[in-house]
């Protein structure tokens, strides 16, 4: 996160292949997340406006709020988990002189951030404080976000980012793991690769823990970084999911005060007026969160780049997808709890639409789309009957995700 936007950051979890009860009999009762988590940096003003503002981010479909910004005293905090309540909101608030007993009360109230950006001199203090709140407020989250994997070694106090991560899982020993990390995708400038090497770190000690990952993407234009598009949006989204990501937060929501972000251009200005960038966040939340009750059941298993220059066969060999157009892609691979397999299908172009020609593994009738209107799990559609094989229209950015039943 950017530092003088705030101390710390947003997330939550899920125990992989470990239940409540299980946790009881551990140290501590360990947080469990209850849905896909659409989540965002800079909450709006604890104001008289406040009750409109909740409502405009249930609208927007975002599913979890991370408070720091607008409510801080425990007056403020105290109304927002009412309105979280409300609008079926998640929350994650700042620490405050509130008493547990006064906060385990609401299932609303996740846990609270704890720290951003650690250095790994700050992981054995981190862990004293992981333990304390999993002691005082038995399933409650204390969330800490990591660094970009383009931080430098002075930042992360390890000599590289693969070993700060892994030091924190293993002194830390979070319940998620998250780090922020916004990609340059401007002329001349093309960050995507290194947003996915990070995603495929997270990927790999979340699996290896068997805790989720979230990661925070860019809204808003600042320094170099202009000012994204909708489908620019989509691909960080889409990108994240197809690693296994079980929450995407925006940066930012709320413009942030200060003079590092002149432009201003989050999803809300500080005179209240929404931008492009709301309607944007409505539309791709929406489907997300319809996509959501499926993609928690889901653990990757592996991900495809399918570059233009590459045959999609020899890539995707062992996929569920046995071929498709040469193109741009980006294939998630996951498995279902129920044993099925999962896979998400991305256009990596953040310009152009694409049109792949699909073949999966197994024939069309048993192969089913994951509806972003309505959750449901529905036959897959052939965009175009008229041509030969099974035609997949993708978005600039966007993906669609695939259930494959067993033949």
């Amino acid at each position: 996160m950017r530092k003088s936007a705030a101390l710390c950051c947003l997330s939550s979890v899920v125990l992989f292949g470990m239940t409540a009860t299980d946790c009881a009999y551990g140290q501590a009762q360990r947080f469990i997340q209850d849905r896909f988590a659409i989540g965002l940096w800079v909450d709006p003003p604890a104001d008289e406006k406040m009750d409109q503002r909740y409502r405009e981010l249930a609208e927007a479909h975002f599913t979890l709020v991370l408070g720091g910004f607008g409510a801080k005293d425990k007056q403020a905090i105290q109304k927002q988990i009412k309105l979280c309540e409300q609008y079926d909101l998640r929350l994650l608030s700042t620490a405050t002189d509130m008493k547990p007993e006064e906060l385990l009360g609401s299932p609303v109230y996740w846990g609270i951030n704890l720290r951003d950006e650690p250095s790994a001199k700050d992981f054995p203090h981190l862990r004293m404080e992981v333990d304390k709140l999993r002691q005082t407020s038995p399933g409650k989250l204390a969330y800490i976000n990591l660094f970009p994997n383009y931080a430098g070694s002075a930042q992360l106090g390890t000599d590289n980012y693969d070993q700060h991560v892994s030091r924190f899982v293993n002194e830390v020993e979070p319940d998620v793991l998250s780090m922020d990390h916004y990609p340059m995708m401007a002329p001349g400038a093309d960050g995507r690769k290194g947003y996915c090497d990070n995603l495929e770190v997270m990927r790999t000690y979340s699996l290896q823990k068997k805790i989720p990952f979230w990661n925070f993407f860019n809204t808003m234009p600042y320094g170099p970084h202009y000012d994204p598009t909708e489908a620019q949006l989509r691909w960080q989204i889409y990108t994240s999911l197809a690693y296994g990501a079980r929450g995407v937060l925006y940066f930012c929501y709320y413009t942030p005060a200060g003079g590092e972000f002149p432009k201003g251009g989050a999803i809300i200005t500080r005179d209240d007026r929404k931008t492009r960038h709301y309607y944007e966040a409505q539309r791709i939340n929406r489907a997300v969160k319809n996509l959501g009750p499926t993609l928690m059941k889901l653990t990757s298993t592996r991900v495809y780049r399918v570059e233009p220059k590459d045959d999609p066969s020899a890539i995707l060999k062992g996929s569920p997808i046995r071929q498709l157009t040469a193109g741009d892609y980006l294939v998630g691979e996951f498995v279902h709890e129920d044993g099925r397999k999962a896979v998400l299908l991305n256009n990596y172009d953040f310009a152009y639409s694409s049109w792949p020609t699909v073949t999966f593994e197994v024939p069309g009738e048993k192969v089913f789309e994951i509806d972003p209107e309505t959750s449901e799990a529905r036959p897959v559609i052939d965009d175009s009957p008229a041509m030969e094989g099974l035609q997949i229209s993708l978005d600039s950015g966007a993906g669609r995700l695939f259930m494959i039943q067993p033949n």
